[in-house]
C-alpha cells in the first residue's frame, strides 16, 4: 500500500543518556537483589506505573507477539504475573513455555529485560491474589473471554451484569484465570550513555552461580 504524502517517512528525532553509568564491579551478584535496587529507584523516581513490562511469547510455530503486563511479585523463584489462561499469550505459553520480559524506564534511562522458562502458578497462590483484587476486575475475568472476538461492547457489558447478578460482592476466581511464574534464566541491565555507548551488564547461569558479562551496546 503506498504512503499518504504527508505520512512521516524519516524519524531522526533522537535524545542523549547523561544520567549514570554502570560497570561490572557494582552491580550485585545477584541479579534479583540488582533487579530489587533499579527497581526501587524506578519507584522514588516517581515514574508512572514502574512494575508495567513488555511480556513477549511466541507461538508453537515460532510466530512473536508481546503486550503489557503488570509485575505482580518478585522474588528469588522469579516474575509473577496474572491473567487468562485461555488469552494469546496463555495459549503460548501452553504450547512454548518460555517468554521475555523488558521493563522500559526511559525517564531514568534503564531497561531491564529478563527470560526464562514461564509456569503456571498453584490455585493457592492464584486464589491468594485474586482476593486481593477490586470488586469490579474480579467481574471483568468472568465477563471478557480475552482475545476472543466480540462483536459489540453491549455484549462485555451483559456478561458483567449477569456476573454481578450471579455472584453480588463474593467473586470466585474463574477457572479459566491466574497467575505465571517466569523463572529467569537470563538478565540484561541497560543504562544509556552519550554517543549511544551505553552500558549493557547480562547475567548468565554459570558454574558457581550467576556470571558477570558486558555486551556491547
Amino acid at each position: 500500500m503506498p504512503l499518504e504524502r504527508d505520512t512521516v517517512q524519516s524519524i531522526t528525532a533522537r535524545r542523549e543518556y547523561r544520567l549514570g553509568s554502570l560497570t561490572e564491579s557494582e552491580v550485585d551478584p545477584d541479579p534479583i537483589r540488582q533487579f530489587a535496587s533499579w527497581f526501587g529507584d524506578a519507584e522514588r523516581a516517581e515514574l508512572d506505573e514502574p512494575y508495567a513490562m513488555t511480556l513477549a511469547t511466541a507461538s508453537a510455530e515460532g510466530r512473536p507477539s508481546a503486550r503489557i503486563v503488570l509485575l505482580r511479585g518478585v522474588d528469588a523463584r522469579g516474575f509473577r504475573f496474572f491473567t487468562n489462561y485461555r488469552s494469546r499469550k496463555g495459549r503460548d505459553l501452553e504450547a512454548n513455555p518460555f517468554g521475555s520480559l523488558l521493563f522500559d524506564w526511559h525517564e531514568i534511562e534503564r531497561q531491564v529485560r529478563i527470560e526464562g522458562r514461564v509456569e503456571r502458578l498453584a490455585d493457592e497462590e492464584s486464589d491468594a491474589y485474586f482476593r486481593q483484587r477490586p470488586t469490579e476486575t474480579k467481574l471483568g475475568a468472568w465477563a471478557s473471554d480475552q482475545s476472543a472476538v466480540v462483536s459489540d461492547r453491549r455484549i462485555l457489558e451483559a456478561r458483567f451484569q449477569e456476573a454481578a447478578d450471579r455472584f453480588g460482592e463474593d467473586v470466585p476466581r474463574p477457572p479459566h484465570w491466574g497467575g505465571y511464574l517466569l523463572v529467569p534464566d537470563e538478565f540484561e541491565f541497560w543504562q544509556g550513555r552519550p554517543g549511544r555507548l551505553h552500558d549493557r551488564i547480562r547475567y548468565v547461569p554459570g558454574a558457581r552461580g550467576w556470571t558477570i558479562e558486558r555486551l556491547s551496546p
